[in-house]
């Protein structure tokens, strides 16, 4: 199913009695797909002739509902066996994001999850993460590994310095009580790296 198609079924549910084809094409046009529509700001959504506000609330719920799936089916079971689910749900969670956010997954002593936070959301290229601040909530938590994730708006997921610099940082204060740091991933919606394997860590 083109990714029109499945807008239009949407916008069907949303705009009810209506030839919603039209503005289905519409939004793909502008926004280059089912995804990214879905994801769009608020403001960008407006600006689109035949999008309401009720319409937006619509997408919202999808696109919170596809997260929640996601998120469920790669913390079901340890993440280790569940890898290629744990990627899908970042990048549904972080991946279209304008601006750096940066998460931390908890995990306990199976690797199933303890909990996923944010930490901390930053400019459009920026963000900042304070070890300390990780160490605590991971002792707090009794968590016995982490996994850190954060995206680049850009698309380029390739780690600069000050991500290479930060997250030998929060390894030296996790060795410090013996807790792991399993990966670092950085997210965008069509790519990710890991550091683990490109052997930063």
């Amino acid at each position: 199913m083109a990714d029109y198609e499945l807008l239009e079924l949407v916008l069907m549910c949303a705009i009810p009695r209506k030839d919603v084809k039209p503005l289905a094409k519409d939004l793909i046009k502008k926004f280059g797909s089912f995804s990214e529509t879905l994801s769009a700001p608020h403001e960008d959504l407006m600006e689109i002739k035949g999008i309401k506000e009720n319409t937006i609330s619509f997408f919202e719920i999808i696109k919170q509902s596809a997260i929640h799936l996601s998120k469920q089916q790669a913390f079901k079971n340890p993440v280790i066996n569940s890898w290629d689910k744990l990627i899908d749900y970042c990048v549904a969670k972080m991946g279209y994001g304008k601006v750096e956010s940066f998460r931390v997954i908890f995990l306990d002593t199976k690797l199933r999850l303890i909990s996923d936070e944010l930490f901390s959301e930053g400019t459009v290229d920026q963000t900042s993460l304070f070890p300390r601040e990780v160490l605590k909530k991971a002792v707090k938590l009794g968590a016995v590994s982490i996994i850190m994730v954060h995206n680049h708006p850009s698309g380029d997921t390739k780690p600069s310095k000050a991500d290479i610099s930060m997250t030998k940082k929060v390894m030296e204060a996790l060795s410090s009580v013996n807790i792991e740091l399993i990966d670092h991933l950085i997210i965008s919606k069509n790519s990710h790296s890991s550091f683990k394997t490109l052997g930063i860590i």
